[in-house]
């Protein structure tokens, strides 16, 4: 006789920061200024949309690997960044 696939009721889900902290691959690193930044790496296939590096002011063209670098405490900062302008600055 087949198992049965059970689903148990959980607790309610548990609400998420709003920072983006949460996502698999973020990490706190100390940034400009003395502040924690938390960075994520985007890899080439994620990366869909053109964006401005704050850095060299140059496109970041998709399918072009770069990094999102925030504020921890403001997550309204986000910036996208070359890889080499993020580890220059």
């Amino acid at each position: 006789m087949p198992r049965k696939n059970r689903r148990y009721a959980s607790a309610a889900p548990r609400p998420l920061p709003r920072d983006g902290s949460t996502f698999f691959g973020t990490r706190s690193v100390d940034g400009p200024g003395g502040e924690t930044y938390l960075v994520r790496q985007i890899g080439a296939s994620a990366a869909q949309k053109f964006y401005v590096c704050p850095s060299c002011h140059q496109n970041i063209p998709p399918g072009v690997a770069h990094i999102v670098a925030w504020p921890e405490d403001r997550g309204e900062y986000r910036r996208h960044w070359h890889r080499q302008c993020w580890e220059r600055r």
